[in-house]
């Protein structure tokens, strides 16, 4: 989406402004009437700095190509918008370009580009707002103070790197991702997007574009181990089968360590599409692949001790990579979490090569293709200092998945996560009435599935668990 933001800003005046109509709202692109007021569009500027940045276009509104020079001085006013309502000030590059307005005369529109910020932004009355995917949000004040937290973590992306400057980037590599965006100067988008600063080359910039980033960043690569069977083991009992680490910038590490899962990956022998048997793949690649882009992404490169994980078993893949899950998250549903980046700078670069969507897009088509395979949801377990998750070829038999109540893919998964939860526990996982969800749990319980653990019907640590 970003990218075709870029291409559209580079448009013919008659075409650019349904070129930019004609693109949804997302996590990065947001348009505006010309109407609207300063303190309303630092309130988008605020959301987007908040949380991966991205680009408002005004001029735009109700589906029609309005223009701003019927604004006058009033055009002023929405370019200062971040320098008199947001604090701290809001990094925010206005500029104009030539647009044909709905009755096809030249008008311009107003572009403004904002970057993802190290810190958190509010506006005069001291509100903050996210940007999580192509709404607007308010925080609440715990939010805000767990938003306020976790900024103070993610500033390492856009830190510099001692000893590292220009020469040491690829620039045909540099010149490769910004041709398809419009940019007629790499170096300046560079510095737009946050990669490049006064003060010299940050680490996204190395990780991205580095001709050597492993020398900045030595653990930051990517290991596929491939095992015998469905356990680990240690010492002389362990069967690893293949060790492949990959390393580079963080889009040839994705390119190399995709491949050699896609070589390593479970698979069973069964009738194909063409009739024929064949060694077909246990887990979706699309769940395998967003989970390995997920973790290259949004890990902590602060972490220098360890590196991501692939481990494949003859039943599942297992992807492991340092640090927290960033941002407002919840490990039981990541899929309902407002996050935002760890690491902006690297995730919107990577949304215009091609690898990642928006911001909780990729772990929602996880749960979504696993569910198609008739397969349980993700399973995250998440420690002090590492994420994990889990994608089990381990299937309920389709027969008895045919039988089983709404939502119990999501009870499995829960109980894959955390072993055990009680009646309350599972109702307030699905959203629904304790009834109801006493209903579900006895269907599944029934088919066998799920078993309850308890010494009475009234035993209040009784517990549901995943049955033997």
């Amino acid at each position: 989406m970003q990218t075709e933001v870029s291409q559209a800003l580079t448009e013919e005046p008659a075409n650019v402004g349904r070129a930019l109509l004609d693109i949804p709202e997302n996590q990065w692109y947001d348009r505006k009437s010309a109407r609207v007021a300063p303190r309303d569009l630092a309130v988008a500027e605020i959301a987007f700095a908040n949380a991966e940045g991205g680009t408002i276009v005004v001029g735009l509104g109700a589906g029609r190509v309005e223009g701003v020079d019927a604004q006058g001085p009033r055009v002023n006013d929405l370019r200062q918008a971040a320098i008199d309502h947001t604090q701290p000030l809001v990094r925010a590059h206005a500029h104009e370009i030539e647009c044909l307005n709905e009755n096809d005369h030249t008008d311009h529109l107003l572009v403004i580009e904002v970057e993802s910020s190290a810190v958190v932004h509010s506006n005069q009355r001291d509100e903050v707002y996210l940007r999580v995917g192509d709404e607007t949000r308010r925080l609440s004040f715990a939010q805000r103070q767990e938003l306020t937290y976790d900024k103070g973590q993610s500033v390492f992306d856009g830190t510099t790197v001692p000893n590292v400057s220009e020469d040491d980037l690829d620039w045909e590599r540099i010149y490769g991702w910004a041709e398809p965006l419009g940019a007629a100067d790499p170096e300046r988008l560079m510095r737009r997007r946050g990669l490049l600063r006064d003060e010299g080359v940050t680490a996204a910039a190395v990780l991205l574009f580095g001709n050597e980033p492993q020398v900045a960043f030595p653990n930051a690569y990517v290991r596929v181990l491939k095992f015998r069977g469905t356990e680990r083991k240690t010492g002389g009992r362990q069967q690893l089968l293949e060790d492949r680490a990959f390393d580079g910038t963080i889009d040839e590490i994705l390119a190399r360590s995709s491949e050699a899962v896609r070589d390593l990956q479970p698979t069973s022998r069964r009738l194909s599409a063409s009739g024929r048997f064949a060694n077909l793949p246990l887990i979706p690649e699309d769940a395998w692949l967003e989970a390995i882009v997920n973790a290259v992404i949004h890990r902590s490169y602060s972490l220098g001790g360890d590196h991501i994980r692939v481990e494949i078993f003859d039943d599942r893949i297992e992807v492991s990579n340092p640090g927290r899950f960033p941002g407002l998250a919840e490990a039981r549903d990541p899929r309902e979490a407002m996050r935002f980046a760890r690491n902006p700078r690297i995730a919107r670069v990577c949304t215009e090569q091609g690898w990642a969507q928006e911001l909780g897009e990729g772990i929602r088509r996880m749960f979504e293709e696993m569910a198609l395979f008739g397969l349980p949801a993700p399973s995250y377990h998440q420690t002090a200092g590492a994420v994990q998750v889990v994608l089990t070829a381990t299937s309920v038999d389709p027969d008895v998945a045919e039988q089983l109540p709404a939502g119990w893919h999501d009870v499995v998964a829960a109980l894959r996560q955390v072993g055990r939860l009680k009646t309350g526990e599972v109702a307030e996982l699905l959203g629904i009435t304790r009834p109801t969800t006493i209903r579900r749990l006895r269907q599944m319980e029934k088919l066998g599935v799920i078993q309850w653990v308890g010494k009475s019907d009234t035993d209040p640590s009784a517990f549901w668990t995943l049955a033997e």
